[in-house]
């Protein structure tokens, strides 16, 4: 392609602590500028406090579910970080057991087997299945947290956002392409989003089968949207593109003619509620579209992801 796919995630979304039309507000205006992006869904998010999403009792998760159902149509891949974005859920038996390990982790312990995983992803699925969602792909659940730092010393690295370990248990990419030739995701070509910002800017295709493929899709941009401390201090529109177009990290990969340019944002700095990066997103979008626009193409990551298997 002559121009740059262009395209981006967002962590953490859940309806939570926000108005009840914010996520519909967000939706709205991806749908009215044409653009494209993952949206991850957590179906157990903070569990203790509000149950699962499948389990739903108040007008806040129905209206939250009502809009989830129309993401896709909307431009928004919607991927799983897991089931809680904290301890292991317990499908048997309906719960989180308090000394439950973290998801995150799970996804490099070397011991877990190809069937755990497909399992355990296997329940997300069906859980989003209850409320109408379809999952395009698998964001990983960061956690910073002392037992897993620790643990992911002991693996032979500090945290995987610090460039210490560098791939998940390779039996999550059989497992989730296992659940891809089931046609158990939305599409033939599963992309994920592991670990943070990297420079390798391609998609790597990890496990694949024919018209089938798992990638791992490293974003190439950053945070600048606020992150998920929600701060003003991490809030930086020029850092993606300047008003006059001329620089930026964005300007710099279509320049460069990179296959993608794919950033990265945290719902609690982009929503647009109370998100300190709200603004300075729709001023990228409106620079993009006054400066880019016919040097750019937006994709949602698993257009891209099949775009690249089918050009092999």
């Amino acid at each position: 392609m002559d121009e740059t796919v262009l395209s981006f995630y967002c962590d953490d979304t859940s309806p939570y602590d926000l108005p009840i039309g914010t996520f519909r507000t967000f939706l709205d205006f991806v749908l009215a500028e044409g653009i494209a992006e993952e949206s991850s869904v957590i179906l157990g998010y903070r569990l203790a406090e509000h149950g699962l999403l499948s389990r739903s009792t108040t007008d806040l998760q129905y209206a939250y579910i009502e809009q989830l159902q129309r993401a896709f149509a909307c431009g928004i891949d919607t991927h799983m970080e897991l089931m809680t974005h904290w301890g292991l859920y317990d499908f048997d038996h309906g719960c989180m057991p308090e000394q439950a390990g973290h998801e995150g982790v799970w996804l490099y312990e070397p011991a877990v087997s190809v069937e755990a995983y497909e399992s355990y992803f296997e329940h997300i699925i069906a859980e989003g299945a209850q409320i109408g969602v379809r999952f395009t792909g698998l964001t990983w659940p960061g956690c910073g947290c002392d037992v897993c730092t620790r643990r992911y010393k002991e693996l032979g690295a500090s945290l995987p956002w610090d460039s210490g370990v560098t791939d998940v248990n390779p039996n999550v990419w059989q497992a989730l392409l296992n659940l891809a030739k089931g046609e158990r995701f939305r599409g033939g070509t599963v992309p994920c989003f592991i670990g943070d910002e990297q420079k390798r800017g391609r998609a790597q295709l990890k496990a694949g089968d024919g018209v089938y493929g798992v990638y791992d899709l490293p974003p190439n941009a950053k945070d600048r949207f606020g992150t998920w401390r929600n701060d003003s201090d991490h809030v930086d529109a020029d850092y993606y593109i300047t008003a006059d177009g001329e620089s930026g990290r964005m300007v710099e990969l279509v320049r460069a003619r990179a296959p993608y340019c794919l950033f990265y944002a945290h719902w609690q700095g982009l929503n647009p509620a109370n998100g300190v990066g709200w603004d300075a997103f729709t001023r990228v979008i409106g620079r993009i579209q006054k400066h880019l626009r016919d040097r750019v193409v937006w994709m949602r990551p698993s257009q891209f992801t099949d775009q690249v298997l089918r050009s092999g």
